[in-house]
């Protein structure tokens, strides 16, 4: 039984008939408070018009006999402080450690839900900015799996629209003939660059034959649909390279093109319940009383908008999956945009799908904004060779010359290198605004990527030395000392901190979990001697240090970062 459900019954003791199933049971923000508290009686006690201070001593008068808690105290208004004991607390260890799972619920079991990250466009290269879109949506995916959802990870490219009648026109006649055979995503961005060029050009010659290109393509030319599936291919098989080295993977590849036909179906439809009407030669969905101004579904020349593809996309979900909820990954400039297309999906028939926008802050790069003219937009895979660089540094100066495999040198820079990109991206709430920065992100100590992994690489260090079989570790924890105790009540939170997560779309309350768990772990290393102990207590320990690898071990995970054994 959890101590939720213990405090809950000790409620429903003293107060029978009332439903207390939302009572729960929080850490203790101070040791000096026990190790964890209730603060329910207040409210209980606040809807009853109650003495609060009595409602406590009546949940605490049901608990005195209760085996679990060493001590429990009534203070303030009605606050319950409880103090656990050793032995429930080394039952609750043992749980964790034989559960497959580390004991994260599968609330999700049965429901199906959709995300939508990442996203870049195709014929371009992936850069810096498209780094926080991907890391973080792909732990809230992990962390969706992990509570037992069918997740449907879906990347929304962008593959339609007026940048292919200029990519088309620039890929005839700006590119050479060995540029056009051996084509990359770096040609088709180079000849996108000069065709645009042309394009701005006065006389207008060149707009107008990139306009043809495009409707020809519309129109369905073979030749030029041809050119975009190449276009398209390319792309993705380049998107897919980079994604294999994130350890990023999607289910599909829907992009705009894939909504094409359903956007005259979409405006038909607004149309007929009345949410659609003509303003300037152009099709709007009035928003003013909701404060959300006006969202355009058919622009004055017939063509689609972003609006009009999501509510055709949504459709398409929904028709297919019938998804609980579905996910947007992308950053704040479009808070508008989501909360439109929101507001006209629920007045359109898909008011029970939860539909849910994860903005996300901007990310600068050593103060500077990222920028094509401030000539800091680079590209992701540049980013990722210089931490692997930076790494190899690392990992060089560590271990001089000790790891002999070239192959497991680098493998391992990557690890370092490539996690620590991803943690400080996560490290921070999504929110927020980030400025990535070397030094910070690769550092061995302080919250990093690297000091997590390093953390981790300690403890196997350690069981290697011990010599000790995993298996003679799973029936004794050591709880008895305050270093031990403390660690011991972090490891337990793990399941509820991933169940937080996923509730606030924040892989970031992971990541402060873990890098708090490290500290608690470095701090009972410190203060509770390992392997000089007699044979009880060094097996007690070992089995603590056990556990917060893998607890450890399965939350970077979540988080999309490896773990080596050694550093």
């Amino acid at each position: 039984m959890s101590l939720d459900e213990i405090i809950q019954s000790a409620f429903q003791r003293a107060y029978p008939g009332v439903d207390f199933s939302w009572v729960r049971v929080v850490p203790a923000t101070d040791a000096k408070f026990g190790d964890y508290q209730c603060n329910d009686a207040l409210k209980y006690a606040k809807m009853n018009k109650l003495n609060p201070r009595q409602v406590g001593s009546d949940v605490a008068e049901q608990l005195k006999d209760e085996k679990v808690f060493e001590k429990v105290e009534v203070a303030g208004p009605g606050f319950l402080n409880l103090t656990v004991g050793s032995q429930w607390l080394s039952g609750r260890l043992r749980e964790l450690c034989y559960s497959k799972s580390c004991l994260i619920p599968a609330i999700g079991a049965g429901k199906k839900i959709v995300i939508d990250y990442s996203s870049p466009n195709a014929a371009k290269q992936m850069h810096i900015g498209h780094i926080r879109s991907t890391v973080i949506g792909c732990a809230i995916d992990r962390i969706f799996r992990s509570l037992g959802y069918e997740v449907i990870a879906d990347n929304h490219l962008g593959d339609w629209g007026t940048q292919f009648g200029i990519l088309i026109k620039g890929y005839r006649e700006c590119l050479t003939d060995e540029e056009r055979e051996n084509l990359t995503v770096a040609n088709l961005e180079k000849c996108y660059v000069l065709s645009a060029a042309k394009a701005k050009e006065e006389d207008g010659l060149w707009k107008d034959a990139c306009r043809a290109e495009l409707v020809k393509l519309q129109q369905g030319d073979e030749a030029n649909t041809e050119l975009w599936k190449r276009f398209i291919d390319i792309s993705i098989g380049e998107f897919e390279r980079m994604y294999a080295k994130l350890g990023v993977k999607f289910d599909t590849y829907r992009g705009e093109s894939f909504y094409n036909s359903m956007m005259p179906g979409v405006v038909e439809k607004l149309l007929k319940v009345g949410l659609a009407k003509e303003s300037e030669g152009a099709l709007i969905v009035d928003l003013a009383e909701e404060k959300l101004g006006v969202a355009i579904v058919r622009k004055s020349d017939g063509g689609y908008n972003y609006t009009t593809s999501d509510l055709a996309c949504v459709e398409s979900r929904v028709a297919e999956y019938n998804p609980e909820r579905i996910i947007y990954v992308t950053d704040d400039r479009q808070k508008l945009h989501f909360r439109q297309f929101f507001s006209i999906a629920a007045k359109t028939g898909f008011a029970d799908v939860k539909l849910v926008h994860v903005p996300f802050g901007l990310m600068s790069f050593q103060g500077k904004a990222i920028s094509t003219r401030e000539g800091n937009l680079i590209r992701l895979d540049d980013l990722l060779a210089e931490a692997k660089r930076r790494a190899l540094e690392i990992v060089s100066n560590r271990n001089a010359g000790s790891i002999e495999n070239l192959a497991d040198t680098e493998k391992l820079a990557e690890q370092i290198g490539y996690g620590a990109v991803k943690y400080a991206d996560l490290s921070h709430d999504p929110a927020t605004a980030i400025d990535f920065d070397w030094d910070k992100a690769l550092a061995l100590e302080g919250n990093s990527g690297p000091y997590l992994q390093y953390a981790y690489a300690r403890v196997c260090s350690l069981m290697d030395k011990a010599e000790v079989e995993e298996s003679s570790l799973t029936n004794t924890f050591a709880v008895a000392q305050p270093s031990e105790k403390r660690l011991a009540l972090q490891l337990l939170e793990f399941p509820n901190v991933v169940v937080r997560a996923a509730e606030a779309y924040k892989p970031s309350l992971l990541a402060d979990y873990l890098f708090q768990l490290a500290q608690l772990y470095s701090s009972f290393y410190q203060n509770s001697p390992i392997l000089k102990s007699e044979e009880s207590v060094k097996i007690a320990r070992l089995s603590l240090c056990a556990l917060f690898a893998r607890v450890l071990g399965t939350g970077l995970a979540l988080l999309g970062i490896e773990t080596p054994r050694r550093i």
